[in-house]
């Protein structure tokens, strides 16, 4: 859903109180209340973004996009470094035909393990 917010005063609102706010107005928890892609309007005052509500835990690690769950704490970031991520992307690409994909599977665990 599309979510407006009027704050006159206020620069903005935290999303962690507009999770709290939107969760009592629909009887949900307020961890399953996704919250993305806020603008604040011209002159302050007034904010849009979008809103997701999901039933369970479940449909929420299932649907929801991994970087979204890491901001919300459901999901934690593996660390991996900048050199690994692209030695890993580069084997990937000298491998052509049906085993590229077991290939760039095989490298991305061998760049995991460093």
């Amino acid at each position: 859903m599309i979510v407006d917010i009027i704050h006159p005063g206020r620069p903005n609102v935290p999303k962690s109180e507009l999770q709290d706010v939107i969760a009592g107005m629909h009887k949900a928890d307020a961890k399953l209340v996704m919250l993305f892609g806020f603008r604040t309007k011209f002159g302050g005052g007034k904010s849009t973004g979008f809103c997701l509500i999901y039933d369970n835990e479940e449909a929420c690690l299932k649907f929801e996009p991994k970087h979204r769950l890491v901001r919300n704490g459901m999901f934690e970031k593996k660390e991996q470094s900048r050199k690994a991520i692209k030695e890993a992307k580069n084997k990937g690409k000298k491998i052509r035909g049906t085993g590229r994909s077991i290939a760039k599977h095989k490298a991305k665990r061998a760049a995991g393990a460093d």
